[in-house]
């Protein structure tokens, strides 16, 4: 097998979609059940016609928090991988010894030999010692690498494309907003569960059902309560 073959086949990896599939699927997983949410809630509270303001309003709010506290968080994440490289550059300078057995022990470790290993290192010290370090000791790979603008862009976007869902079945309804509300919602749970498993090659029954399962829980539990604020007529 050739290398482009073999880089071919390394594409079905899904590692590298780490750093924005979280912040997508929880995106739009968050932009349908609170939207959704929201909107049933105000119907039970007999307050229907600001569903669709409540509506935009929540999607506009809630992709932007969305988007700042992804970046916020991811930007963490790159605030101590850049410390880590910071530390591990100048241990490199002030004792390349240590550093050096230090990368043996780990590949020894492994399962070479202890001469193989210093070759190995020996080699990996003459092309990028710095890379080796941060990848082998630290576990630090450039396509799982923290991404606080993609990550957040990911957040927003995928926010406001699942908040559209319910908010579509609002807009489209005659009468009674609620029924029409919940079925879109509904085969929206059931997309973000397919698209989502399908991008990270897990089970389709088992995560379909997992993002179907937890939004019923989030409108059920918010329906509820606004249908105790109108019974109080608050």
């Amino acid at each position: 097998m050739g290398l482009e073959e073999v880089q071919i086949r390394n594409l079905e990896h899904r590692a590298n979609r780490a750093g924005w599939l979280r912040a997508a699927v929880l995106g739009s997983n968050d932009g349908l059940v609170s939207t959704a949410s929201l909107m049933i809630a105000i119907a039970a509270a007999n307050k229907s016609d600001f569903i669709i303001t409540a509506g935009l309003a929540g999607i506009a709010a809630g992709a932007m928090s969305m988007a700042v506290g992804e970046y916020v968080s991811v930007k963490s994440q790159l605030d101590v991988e850049n410390a880590d490289r910071e530390i591990e550059t100048r241990q490199l300078a002030e004792d390349p010894e240590s550093e050096f057995a230090e990368l043996v022990d780990i590949y020894v470790k492994r399962g070479l030999t202890e001469n193989l290993a210093k070759q190995v290192v020996t080699a990996m010290h003459a092309k990028n010692a710095l890379d080796a370090h941060l990848r082998d000791e630290l576990g630090h790979y450039d396509h799982t690498r923290a991404r606080p603008v993609q990550a957040a862009a990911a957040s927003a976007i995928s926010f406001t494309a699942g908040g559209v869902v319910p908010l579509i079945g609002a807009l489209i309804a005659t009468a009674n907003q609620v029924p029409l509300i919940l079925t879109f919602t509904a085969a929206g749970l059931i997309a973000a569960g397919y698209i989502s498993a399908k991008i990270a090659g897990s089970a389709l029954p088992s995560t379909i059902f997992r993002v179907f399962s937890g939004g019923v829980i989030g409108v059920t539990i918010t329906a509820g309560i606004g249908w105790l604020v109108g019974l109080t007529g608050v």
